[in-house]
């Protein structure tokens, strides 16, 4: 298992930009999150986690595995709509999964060509195709490609977790976009503590 890569550096760096997040890190310890290095496998589980809870989008996962073997371009292009559906996904997604398959396998989507880019060109990129969103693509940018300074306000539990941190009943995009300033450029770091305070 790969887990998302950051030390002492960045703990230290963000105590000292905000002093509430300061004290959280201390209390919680370190966050292992699990990442995904292969990018096509990155993406069929981020639009599987879309608008479902983390413990559905895991079984949901746990039965693609099984089911198609691996989660491949090649695997996902040849197999049919339903088959991916029948692993507990719609049927919109699924054939968002197949279309995004289809266009690896064919050549109109390069993925490696991906890691070269800057973190706004690949959720221009991405957000083009059916059935990704900003959001998505920002879950990428953290649990494939492991860039530095993502917090996403697309997020529910992002925002949960900066309004129990703060002590907010309600959270502006303008007070977001404060504290995620806070953050950088150690944004994906302070998105994993978020994460962790919105189960508070």
């Amino acid at each position: 298992m790969e887990i998302f890569k950051y030390g002492q550096a960045e703990l230290d760096y963000l105590k000292k930009h905000d002093k509430k997040l300061g004290i959280a890190i201390e209390q919680i310890g370190f966050i292992e999150r699990e990442v995904i290095p292969d990018l096509f496998s990155a993406l069929v589980n981020s639009i599987t986690a879309q608008q479902i809870s983390a413990k559905a989008a895991a079984t949901v996962w746990s039965r693609m595995q099984a089911r198609l073997a691996e989660i491949t371009p090649q695997a996902i292009a040849t197999a049919s709509v339903e088959e991916i559906q029948s692993c507990g996904l719609s049927l919109r997604k699924a054939g968002y999964i197949k279309g995004i398959g289809e266009a690896v396998v064919q050549g109109k989507l390069d993925l490696l060509a991906l890691q070269e880019m800057s973190d706004r060109d690949i959720i221009e990129k991405l957000s083009a195709l059916h059935g990704i969103g900003k959001w998505t693509v920002e879950m990428l940018l953290i649990f494939s490609l492991q860039r530095p300074d993502v917090v996403s306000w697309g997020d529910l539990a992002i925002q949960r977790g900066m309004m129990n941190l703060y002590g907010l009943k309600t959270l502006s995009k303008a007070q977001f976009d404060k504290y995620r300033k806070r953050y950088s450029p150690y944004g994906s770091v302070a998105s994993l503590y978020l994460w962790a305070l919105s189960k508070e």
